[in-house]
């Protein structure tokens, strides 16, 4: 990671996971997860003030249209949102477990995953967040789950306040992801991101991290121009102007797992910092059989919270190999139970 972005009594309820009507979102630790498409395409608004342009967008055969509501175009802050679904699916799917399209999760967990405030104001953006995720609309050819899709749709399809406070502050809350984004998680048309990605503050830097992201991975580097970077990043500023911002962001360092700097004849180089550590393969996938043990370990507690903060463990070692994930599981279970 580069210098410049580390800071700091009664019965069982029934397993409502597996009724396939919705999924329920527990798994805190899942390690972030973004969709190809909007990464390699710009659908959302760089802008922090409401943004009621149409975006028209076309590059090798992919035509986009992104239209707004009232409310403005969806931000690249709101994508926040639909990167957590995402994580959290994944999450799901890696682990064996049944999802679906409908999406409860809790207000609070959402916005410190993301690492936002939890302020009454926070709460107030995240609802305005969901409105302009919900009424931006987008008319695209571009590829999912190898389906084309060519009529309009929003990026969610719906989002339900389930349970809120006397004040009206949100506790939980219902969201109904789009077909068309449904199927890139279905299809594991995902890709890791930092977990510094939420600390960036400047939308540009969010979209130029998502982009390197998609393009370099784990390769030597990769050079863009300046023009095709501002024609995909989605930038609404002018060359110069752009061009300019990239320098400050250069002399800034704050590039999540990647180093950039110019080069002659207007290009932008970018590179991997040492020791890029990228979990990209599948957490370890463990057996039914094994939760259970793992149940009979810690009596009480949640099988799938203790799951999702090992695979947590295991991420930030470096996703390494494992040749007997349950036994290596169930060994770090018992060193947990020792100590409590």
């Amino acid at each position: 990671m580069g210098r410049a972005v580390t800071e700091t009594g009664g019965g069982l309820l029934p397993d409502r996971r597996q009724q396939g009507d919705f999924f329920v979102c527990d798994v805190f630790d899942a390690i972030p997860k973004d969709d190809l498409a909007s990464m390699e395409h710009p659908l959302f608004s760089l802008a922090t003030r409401p943004d009621r342009r149409i975006l028209e967008y076309e590059h090798n055969g992919v035509q986009i249209t992104v239209t707004p509501s009232v409310k403005g175009l969806a931000t690249i802050h709101d994508k926040d949102i639909l990167i957590f679904c995402i994580s959290q699916l994944m999450a799901a799917i890696n682990a064996g477990r049944q999802v679906s399209r409908t999406l409860h999760l809790k207000a609070h967990d959402l916005l410190v995953a993301t690492n936002r405030e939890t302020s009454g104001d926070a709460y107030r953006r995240l609802r305005e967040a969901f409105e302009r995720l919900a009424g931006t609309r987008i008319t695209t050819n571009i590829v999912t789950g190898k389906e084309e899709t060519t009529t309009g749709f929003g990026l969610i399809e719906r989002w339900e306040i389930v349970r809120h406070t006397r004040g009206g502050r949100m506790v939980s809350v219902a969201v109904t992801l789009s077909d068309w984004l449904y199927r890139a998680v279905l299809s594991k048309s995902v890709l890791t991101l930092s977990r510094d990605y939420f600390r960036l503050r400047k939308p540009l830097e969010r979209r130029i991290y998502e982009l390197v992201r998609k393009h370099c991975g784990r390769q030597p580097g990769w050079t863009v121009s300046v023009e095709t970077l501002l024609k995909k990043s989605g930038s609404a500023s002018p060359r110069r102007v752009f061009r300019k911002m990239l320098r400050d962001m250069i002399e800034a360092d704050h590039l999540p797992d990647y180093e950039m700097r110019e080069e002659p004849g207007d290009l932008i180089r970018f590179t991997p910092r040492s020791g890029l550590i990228e979990p990209d393969t599948p957490p370890p996938a463990l057996k039914p059989e094994t939760l259970e043990q793992a149940r009979g370990l810690m009596p009480g507690v949640d099988v799938y919270g203790l799951e999702a903060e090992w695979r947590g463990v295991w991420a930030r070692s470096g996703g390494p190999r494992l040749r007997k994930p349950d036994a290596a599981f169930l060994g770090w279970v018992r060193k947990r139970a020792a100590t409590q």
